[in-house]
């Protein structure tokens, strides 16, 4: 089950991306003045990602809805993500 995490700080955010691994793979959080977020951890073996995909339908959809925004632009990297935010954000 993947949970919805208020973000209040970037160090918060920090953490956790550095507790993220092949068992706890995604992470849904808002920041307060940006909104929500989904964060998938995508390992360098394409095989392993494809396979937990496609047993987990809710993985599938997000990794989908992902793929689709970022072809249509609306992505953005970790290190783009961070430098937009601001102490205010998590005010």
């Amino acid at each position: 089950m993947i949970t919805l995490a208020k973000i209040q700080s970037s160090e918060e955010l920090m953490k956790y991306i550095s507790n993220m691994d092949s068992d706890n793979s995604v992470v849904q959080f808002t920041i307060p003045g940006k909104g929500k977020f989904t964060l998938v951890l995508q390992e360098e073996d394409e095989q392993t990602i494809k396979f937990e995909a496609e047993n987990n339908p809710e993985l599938k959809r997000m990794l989908k809805e992902s793929q689709e925004q970022y072809e249509e632009g609306l992505g953005m990297s970790t290190k783009e993500l961070l430098k937009s935010l601001s102490n205010k954000d998590f005010m």
